[in-house]
Formats: structure tokens, sequence, C-alpha cells
């Protein structure tokens, strides 16, 4: 399949894949430090075989989110940012469920310092969605994380469920120079009322430095794409974010988002294709 060419050589860039290797022993997997210890793959999806599908599908770039098998080790992410700095970049994980207390305030800030400036990642990916029953996302405790990373211009992209917006709100008040994304259309439940999901979603879209990565599949209650009963959730977020503030991610929507979804303008479609996740990743590389 060919890529669609974004206007004026924007790059098209998937906004969010996994990497992990089995077969390299620098890499290795180690259960007693793994985010999912009771998840383990049967397959690899490495940097190379990343670079294979950006090649087979016309795409430019791509965002790697650290997967759960490594936890708190972030060195493959790390390696793959290094080596193909022209393809990646990449978020890792720091804080929250079996990695670092989101209470080591200072010392996860210079943990972020590390990671970002030797290992050359662009944020980290908080999973409050794991901890339902431990509130720590907007915790002072974490307000030193959230300023080194406004010092670095690192990015923050966010898996939660609708229960958590309201203190993910909280968090891009309390501190405008971080972008924040919200990843998985907050897992929110499209049979229920939009009151508990969509309104949630979009009340976020006053806070300038809130970003939204659409998904579809995960709401969604259809097993295939399209993922129609998602378009007017959609609608809802891009008339509340706009262009400039959605991304894409994962290869099963890249045909939607490019050519299905008809209120999408062609300079919508530069935005939302590459231009918005190349200032939030790749940004801070210029």
């Amino acid at each position: 399949m060919g890529g669609t060419r974004a206007m004026n050589d924007t790059p098209i860039i998937n906004a969010s894949e996994h990497a992990w290797t089995l077969h390299d022993p620098r890499f290795a997997i180690d259960p007693e430090v793994s985010a999912c210890p009771n998840s383990t793959p049967d397959c690899e999806q490495t940097g190379e075989t990343l670079i294979a599908r950006m090649l087979e599908y016309g795409v430019d770039r791509t965002v790697i989110s650290h997967v759960c098998y490594y936890g708190r080790n972030n060195d493959y992410p790390i390696h793959c940012v290094q080596q193909w700095p022209d393809r990646f970049a990449a978020i890792g994980l720091l804080v929250g469920h079996r990695l670092h207390p989101a209470q080591d305030g200072e010392a996860n800030a210079e943990r972020l310092r590390q990671l970002v400036t030797i290992g050359g990642l662009a944020g980290l990916r908080l999973s409050p969605i794991y901890d339902r029953t431990t509130r720590w996302l907007d915790d002072p405790a974490c307000d030193p994380l959230w300023e080194a990373a406004a010092d670095l211009g690192a990015t923050f992209n966010l898996f939660l469920g609708p229960e958590h917006l309201e203190q993910l709100g909280a968090m891009a008040e309390r501190h405008p120079g971080v972008n924040v994304v919200i990843d998985h259309f907050a897992m929110i439940d499209i049979s229920r009322p939009d009151a508990e999901g969509i309104d949630l979603i979009t009340d976020l879209a006053r806070w300038p430095n809130v970003y939204m990565r659409t998904s579809l599949h995960n709401p969604s209650k259809e097993s295939r794409p399209p993922f129609g009963d998602m378009w007017p959730y959609l609608r809802r977020a891009y008339d509340a974010f706009g262009p400039r503030r959605l991304l894409w991610g994962n290869y099963y929507e890249y045909l939607i988002m490019a050519e299905m979804i008809d209120f999408f303008t062609t300079e919508d479609r530069r935005w939302i294709l590459g231009g918005t996740a190349e200032k939030l990743y790749f940004g801070q590389r210029r």
C-alpha cells in the first residue's frame, strides 16, 4: 500500500507503535522489571520491523511508545532513537504501576532529565489507568516531574480512563508548559451517556497544551476498521481540539485518517497525519 503524501512535504508520522526484541541479549525482557509480568510476547516488533512497515505504507517517521514488557528499563527505545534518529522519536516509561513511585518527585525529575538529555527520548507515557485504586496523577509530589518536563520540552502521553480526566485537566492548568496527549480516547464507553465520556474529553480542549490521539479502535464496539461508530466522536474531538491538536497512531487507522474522513480538509490532514506529531515529538531536535 502506498502512502498519501501530505501537502507541503510535511512528514507523515505514525504517532504510536511499540517496539521490542526477543533475540538481542542487550535488550532482554526481565519479568522482575516488566510492568506487565503476566503478559509475555511470542513474537517481536523491532526497530527494523517498524522501518519495513514505514516503507510499505509510505510513512516517514514513527513515535515509539515504550512497551510494558521492559518496564522502567528504557534501553530499547533509546537504542532505536540513537540508531535511526531520522526515523524514530520515543517516549519512555518511568512513573506508575510497577515503575518508580509517583511520590519520588525530585528523583523522577532527574531521571527524566537523563532520559531526555542523554537518552534522547521525547517524553514519557503516564498510565494511571493501571492504578485505579491509587490517585497520583495530580498529586503535588508529581510537580517536580512536570516542571522538569516543561524545562526540557518533553511531551507526556496519558493512558487513562474517564475518571482521570479531571486530574489531567488540573495538571494541564498547573503546568501549561507541558504538552499532554490523551491516548486511546481515554477508553470511554460509548454505550454510556456522553457526559461520562466524550464531554469530559472535549472539556479539556480549553487548555491549549492538551492534545488527542485518535485511537478509534479502543472505544469502538466494532471488531474491525473503519470503526464507523466512532466517527461521530471523532467529529466531536475535531470540533473541540482542531486539527493542530489531533494525531493518529497505528497502521489500522492510517487509511481512515488519510482518505475516509470527509470532514477533514487537505490542510487538516497535513497536521493530523504528521504536522502535530512533528511538533510534539521531533521539535526539540531543531
